[in-house]
């Protein structure tokens, strides 16, 4: 898909100069918080059906197995068709099956029928986030493409605390059911501002004649650069010893800190303020000169964040640490979606952002590392490993690949 030629007033760096994206990002602020009150009310929905801990693990094993399925056919789609046209037909299902899981709960239907339709509808959001994100850097001119990809992250982080709280204040006035309705019309918002967007916009993938649109064009891309195989590679780590924070922070926040369920939630909302601080300073596109060094700068400022955060017992540290740990967490996840998104060629967005963004994965299975060592060894090793672990395997692996320091 060739590089959209968006008109401006002016030539800037920063991304919401574009109308195409400001009305784009609008509407995706709409939607993205309805999916995060979403997600509040499928959990509180589960337990009023089942009031079962087992069935609750069960829809959220609904909800995130489609991802690892669907990722990387939805890149290829992604670099085969229009990838906005993709976009309005995934929201239209996506809305028309949220509306089924509103009619599900206000009828009282069984519990395995609702997990089917999320299932179906986890299938289509699955495929959201590549199409997504190798749309956004179509939105805007090459100078401002690392501010886009920032912002678009920063919408995420915004809707993630504007979302769930909305949901609680009006699960305790309105029914359940309602929720989903709610969500399923505030999908309007990024389908209208896809329809928003001229068509003629977004060109058609440049392919050449009975040239097909494949995985293994992407695989042998990605094997043929040292530098996209060291980003990927070192993405791995703060999925595994890093992010898992947020699974772990109830444990953290007790038996550490002695703090109960608000303390827990105020630890988490500080964390996000971080992380949109530093998605904000990424989205003023300012020039970043050492994108490598930044990375590796990030990752480990990650682990003594954390370090720092298992080894206090007052509480006003143990809150600047978690402030550190979102805005060095954030800070390296969106810079490492740019550098990525600045290296590969736009014909190869979809499929090689579709792999990168598998690395999600990894999250539950560190969560399944650091919960085992807690269980063994208590919740102050189990800190200790997830700090330590990404300062370390960070090291070993810029020993190893020397040349994402050159980034």
């Amino acid at each position: 898909m060739a590089q959209i030629d968006v008109p401006f007033q002016k030539s800037s760096s920063f991304a919401l100069h574009s109308r195409t994206f400001r009305i784009f990002m609008s509407g995706s602020l709409v939607t993205r918080v309805g999916d995060w009150m979403d997600l509040v009310a499928l959990n509180w929905a589960v337990l009023q059906l089942t009031n079962s801990p087992l069935h609750l693990g069960l829809m959220n094993a609904c909800r995130l197995a489609p991802t690892f399925l669907l990722s990387v056919p939805a890149g290829i789609l992604a670099d085969r068709y229009d990838r906005r046209k993709l976009l309005i037909w995934l929201q239209i299902g996506m809305m028309l099956l949220t509306f089924c899981l509103g009619y599900l709960i206000e009828a009282r239907q069984s519990f395995w029928l609702f997990a089917f339709i999320v299932t179906l509808r986890s299938m289509l959001a699955a495929m959201d986030p590549p199409i997504r994100n190798a749309l956004v850097p179509n939105l805007v001119p090459q100078s401002s493409m690392a501010s886009a990809i920032a912002i678009n992250t920063m919408v995420i982080n915004l809707s993630r605390i504007i979302g769930p709280a909305i949901a609680g204040a009006l699960l305790a006035i309105i029914d359940i059911a309602n929720l989903f309705y709610i969500n399923a019309w505030g999908t309007l918002g990024v389908l209208f501002s896809l329809l928003m967007i001229r068509t003629d916009s977004f060109p058609t993938p440049d392919k050449k004649e009975g040239e097909n649109t494949t995985l293994r064009e992407a695989a042998d891309y990605v094997k043929n650069q040292p530098s996209i195989q060291s980003l990927l590679i070192l993405a791995i780590v703060p999925m595994v010893f890093g992010f898992p924070y947020t699974t772990m922070m109830p444990l953290f926040a007790r038996d550490l800190l002695n703090l109960g369920p608000e303390g827990f939630g105020m630890l988490l909302s500080v964390s996000s303020i971080g992380a949109i601080v530093g998605t904000t300073w990424l989205s003023l596109g300012k020039e970043i000169k050492g994108t490598g060094k930044w990375l590796i700068y990030s990752i480990m400022g990650f682990g003594f964040s954390l370090l720092l955060f298992i080894g206090t017992k007052n509480l006003f540290v143990a809150g600047t640490a978690m402030f550190l740990v979102g805005l060095t967490s954030q800070t390296y996840r969106t810079l490492s979606r740019i550098t990525l998104q600045m290296h590969v060629p736009d014909r190869l967005r979809g499929r090689i952002l579709s792999i990168a963004l598998m690395d999600r994965g990894f999250i539950p299975l560190g969560a399944l590392l650091i919960g085992a060592i807690a269980t063994w060894a208590g919740t102050l090793w189990a800190g200790g490993v997830m700090g330590l672990g990404c300062i370390v395997t960070t090291s070993v692996i810029v020993i190893r690949r020397r040349q994402i320091l050159k980034l």
